[in-house]
């Protein structure tokens, strides 16, 4: 067993408070894909959930949660800067949240909907940041959007089992971005493998494998 490290070090949890439960295939796949890694380097990149840190602990993980969802939610102005007269993402600040992690360590990144959330413009450097703490066959799980589905910004997810999710506030909050296209997404994580699994709420989970073949 190892504890929750988040950027603070600490090991604050939060409940999960579910509204609804949903199974993953892609979470099928993922955890099928790790069966023979005895404990898996874990990322979550949203709030501290108490039923994410059982579920991983009970599979021998080890835990590292940077909530990297929630300030792109609200808008923390922390996450902005002045150039001009423009607003300008500021991509270092983000990314100081996370916790010192060794590069090409982890099996798993949780994005949820981060990917979302983002600036286009902004989206290769938080991806090429995100890859290289992965290790080789490791993987980048996310939501994608559909072009139709606007609302849902606002909306928390988290692991109620490895194989079925929680979630809370869905249709809250209007997605500010265009939604981003699979095709968008091989070309942001060129050499990675990507698999699709669609959904009926009109979202897609990804699964973008670390040099290795899906």
């Amino acid at each position: 067993m190892f504890p929750v490290k988040t950027h603070e070090g600490s090991h604050k949890t939060v409940s999960s408070g579910s509204n609804s439960t949903v199974p993953s295939q892609a979470l099928e796949w993922v955890w099928h894909y790790l069966q023979d890694v005895t404990s898996p380097h874990v990322l979550d990149c949203g709030a501290v959930s108490s039923a994410t840190v059982r579920v991983l602990m009970r599979r021998a993980a080890k835990v590292y949660v940077a909530d990297l969802v929630a300030p792109v939610q609200r808008g923390d102005p922390a996450c902005w800067r002045s150039v001009g007269k423009r607003l300008t993402f500021c991509m270092d600040e983000f990314l100081a949240r996370i916790p010192r992690i060794p590069s090409a360590s982890l099996s798993l990144i949780c994005c949820w909907h981060l990917l979302d959330l983002i600036p286009g413009d902004q989206l290769p450097e938080l991806l090429n940041f995100l890859l290289s703490l992965l290790g080789e066959g490791g993987i980048l799980f996310c939501f994608l959007r559909e072009p139709n589905l606007d609302a849902g910004m606002a909306s928390r997810w988290w692991l109620e089992s490895l194989t079925t999710l929680g979630a809370e506030g869905e249709g809250k909050g209007r997605f500010l971005y265009p939604a981003l296209s699979n095709r968008e997404v091989e070309r942001l994580t060129a050499g990675c493998s990507l698999k699709t699994f669609l959904t009926r709420s009109h979202r897609r989970e990804v699964i973008v494998l670390k040099r290795g073949e899906i």
